[in-house]
């Protein structure tokens, strides 16, 4: 019985190690996330094989797993940059980005954990640079902003391509313009407005003056035909249908024929 106690301190003690070494072997990778292996006594960054998935890792406890973000994630810029004329503008913009995740670690290995401050970012503000540096605040202000925005995904694409980052999207959310720009500008496009809406309403005038005229010109050669064809015979003939249809009314009258002006009949009505 006094042998129980040194033969069970060595054995709490080698438990103790165990359960300290399954700890220090094991690694779980949450949703979202992949882990970069990293093997202290052989090649250090594993780059030919896959990463780490989501889930339960068994881990030999001399070496590190290195946990990233695969999903994708948003990162906002505010940037001041200068328009082809150079103003100072104000962009804010954002990506939407991922790691390449078969290249995880090479990126862990060439870039580091902070790729975002070291590659992306800077690619981001040196494309929006070169990209508004082409045209100017009236432009970005008004129709322009649609293309600034590809093109700003176009050139960081560019940098990015071979860097283990995938880009999926570049969106610019504002450009602000000096006040006394933008005030010029919108007074400019007023002015603009304006002039398209007189315009407007004078060819709006001129067409319908237009349609009046070809509808007089009408009506003039309407009635001349009309005149024209109104000769004595067809007069005294639409007098003598009118007489016939007069005669078969019920109302008492006396029709006096070829008593009136010409030959044309008289009606006498009973009043």
């Amino acid at each position: 019985m006094e042998k129980l106690p040194k033969i069970a301190l060595p054995l709490v003690f080698v438990a103790i190690v165990v359960i300290v070494i399954i700890f220090k072997s094991t690694i779980t990778i949450g949703s979202g996330e992949a882990g970069v292996l990293y093997r202290t006594f052989d090649d250090g960054v594993v780059t030919d094989k896959p990463p780490l998935g989501e889930g339960f890792h068994f881990v030999a406890p001399w070496n590190e797993v290195f946990v990233y973000e695969v999903r994708q994630q948003e990162l906002f810029e505010k940037m001041k940059v200068l328009s082809s004329n150079g103003l100072e503008i104000k962009i804010d913009a954002s990506a939407w980005f991922q790691p390449d995740f078969n290249d995880l670690g090479k990126l862990h290995q060439e870039k580091g954990e902070d790729y975002i401050n070291r590659v992306l970012l800077p690619a981001i503000r040196s494309a929006a640079r070169s990209v508004v540096g082409r045209y100017t605040p009236e432009q970005l202000y008004s129709s322009k902003r649609d293309a600034i925005q590809q093109e700003i995904f176009t050139e960081t694409q560019k940098i990015v391509g071979d860097q283990y980052i995938q880009l999926n999207e570049i969106l610019v959310r504002d450009v602000t313009l000096p006040p006394t720009i933008k005030e010029a500008i919108e007074r400019k496009l007023r002015q603009e407005q304006e002039s398209l809406e007189y315009e407007f309403r004078l060819t709006k005038a001129t067409k319908e003056a237009q349609r009046q005229k070809i509808d007089a010109e009408g009506k003039a050669v309407a009635n001349k035909i009309l005149s024209e064809s109104l000769t004595d015979k067809v007069l005294k003939e639409k007098g003598i249908q009118a007489t016939i249809e007069l005669s078969k009314s019920n109302n008492s009258k006396v029709i006096v024929i070829g008593s009136g002006d010409e030959g044309m009949p008289i009606i006498l009505g009973n009043n």
